[in-house]
Parts: structure tokens; sequence; C-alpha cells
């Protein structure tokens, strides 16, 4: 089952809130910086389950064992939207290697799409934990297709897909696409509009951090 952040109340929902919020979005900044927030909490949530060993810190006054983690994850984005989301990752991974892709829907005439991934820019993958981080998991195509390719080409050693907010339909194809994957949302929407937008949702997460496109 994936993790859902806000079926336990805490502050996280403050700022899934403000980045829900019609009047809030008006700030551009506001916005980002509530996703941020959201993407060190989840951070911090799947930093629990990665490998730990001990380790000996000299302090003034001895010494003491700490548990540190064998490795950090690499983090993954897709452009434009993840990005933010991203920047709050790396505040708790801050050693962390990045991942980038470009990924964009390419709509036929009868209103249908695909998920066209134009260009990815890694480190190596082999032996690393994966985070895959995007803001919306609508359909789920554009994370299930990047990972595939990624799959693919590595063999990665444990696969993490992180957003803010899925869709119910984006949770199952990622979970028949890769079984393997663990699933971490701030919170799931039951809905989709024939454009496959999410509902209630918040909108359009890349116009809303960066501007509208044209």
């Amino acid at each position: 089952m994936p993790f859902i952040l806000n079926k336990t109340d805490s502050i996280a929902n403050l700022y899934l809130a403000d980045m829900r919020d019609v009047i809030a979005q008006c700030d551009r900044a506001r916005f980002r910086r509530s996703q941020e927030k959201l993407g060190a909490i989840l951070a911090y949530e799947i930093s629990k389950t990665l490998k730990y060993e001990a380790k000996e810190v000299q302090t003034p006054l001895g010494i003491c064992n700490i548990n540190v983690p064998v490795q950090q994850p690499v983090l993954a984005t897709i452009l434009r939207a993840g990005l933010p989301f991203h920047q709050g990752f790396m505040e708790f991974f801050e050693q962390s290697e990045s991942a980038f892709v470009t990924a964009c829907r390419k709509t036929k005439k009868n209103g249908s799409f695909t998920i066209q991934v134009d260009h990815i820019s890694t480190p190596n993958l082999d032996g690393k934990v994966l985070i895959m981080i995007d803001t919306m998991l609508a359909t789920g195509q554009s994370v299930v297709n990047v990972c595939k390719e990624l799959l693919a080409q590595y063999n990665i050693a444990e696969l993490h897909v992180a957003a803010v907010i899925a869709s119910t339909e984006g949770i199952t194809h990622v979970r028949a696409n890769l079984p393997k994957a663990k699933i971490w949302v701030c919170a799931v929407d039951e809905e989709m509009t024939s454009k496959s937008y999410i509902v209630p949702g918040l909108g359009d997460a890349g116009d809303l951090a960066f501007g509208e496109k044209v």
C-alpha cells in the first residue's frame, strides 16, 4: 500500500492546504515554498526505510556511535513542475546526486495523449536507491515511462515514487507497471477530468510555480 501523508494529522496538512487554496496560489513564491516543505517531510519519511550503518563520532568529551545512511539516494524529477518538490528533498538528502527528465504530453486529434520522454540526464544508477519525484501523479504515465526506461538501462537497487497529490488511477497504474516501487504521496484524490487533471487537485503545478505556458 502507498504511504499517504495526510492520513495522519500533522503540520504537513497546512502546506498541502496552502498549495490547494485558490487564493494562496496567487503568491507564486508561497506555492513553491509549500511544495519544498512537503518534499522535505516526505524525504524524512523515506529516510526511515534506508539502510544504515554505525559511525564513530568524536565529540569534545569522547566518542559516540551514530547510525547514518549507507548511501544517499539519487533524486530524479520530471521538469518543470517537480523542481520545487525536488528542492525539498535536497534539504534532507544534501549530498544526493540528481537526475533530470524532460517529458511532455503529445495530444492526438481525438483528445487522447501519449507521454513522450525527450531527454534524461542521470548519474550512474547501478546499485543505487532512486526516488522519482513528480508533483502530480495523475495518469501515472510519465512516471512509469521514465522509470521503465531507467530500469532497462540500470540495475537500480530500490525504487521510490513520490508525489504531492495522486489520483487513484495513477497509483493503480504505477502499481501495475512498477510492482516493486514504493509509493509516497501527501494526498490521494479520487477523480480526474477528461483532460486528466486531478479533482479537486490544485490545478497546473508548473504554471502555478513558474508562470503560465504559451
